[in-house]
């Protein structure tokens, strides 16, 4: 699919950017305190770490799971099928303004990666925290954004990765640093420092 720009989508009147934005994101002050809050520490190891420890995608509501729920959230005029697969619809990724009207172009971001969160606290947690985490649809830990910028993100943490779209940062930040208030982790020094940036840009 081609990606359109954020502007020119803007100016069609095709999408708001404001469909794609998870909920209960804090303001920059509250995410600046909460920040302060945060304990800095030093990465836990990676040992012992997969993806399957943190079940994702679980069911939500009838034939729908976590990333058809978001899928549906975060686009415009979104059609399911009768399985909750998405058929159509049109996706903003605030991460570098494209515009996609395939779901398959389209990924659900863990905004705290898995991985980030294992080195960062989620190692000591039950199975039963680690799929709260990885389906979390109450706080602001799930985004619809472009594949591959996702998958460039990988698990990296702000002070190496950041949305390529600088006017996202201020939000990018809000959000990374709510999720590991609410979740009770950790940030490394290099990260707090990045993410202290950031939100000054508010």
């Amino acid at each position: 699919m081609v990606a359109f720009g954020a502007a020119l989508a803007l100016t069609l009147g095709l999408v708001s950017p404001a469909l794609a934005t998870p909920p209960n994101i804090p303001s920059s002050t509250t995410a600046k305190s909460e920040l302060a809050g945060l304990t800095v520490k030093a990465d836990g190891s990676m040992t012992g770490y997969s993806r399957d420890k943190f079940p994702h995608w679980i069911t939500q509501s009838g034939a729908c799971n976590t990333r058809e729920v978001v899928l549906k959230r975060d686009g415009t005029n979104v059609q399911q099928d009768s399985s909750c697969a998405a058929v159509s619809g049109r996706w903003f990724s605030p991460y570098d303004g494209a515009t996609w009207t395939a779901a398959s172009d389209v990924d659900i971001d863990h905004i705290v990666p898995l991985a980030a969160a294992w080195r960062s606290g989620a190692s000591s947690w039950t199975t039963s925290q680690r799929q709260s985490f990885a389906n979390d649809l109450t706080g602001p830990q799930l985004i619809a954004v472009t594949d591959n910028v996702n998958q460039a993100k990988g698990d990296q943490t702000p002070a190496t990765w950041k949305p390529p779209l600088t006017s996202y940062w201020c939000t990018y930040a809000k959000m990374w640093v709510h999720t590991k208030y609410r979740w009770k982790l950790n940030v490394n020094s290099a990260e707090k420092t990045a993410l202290t940036d950031m939100l000054g840009r508010c």
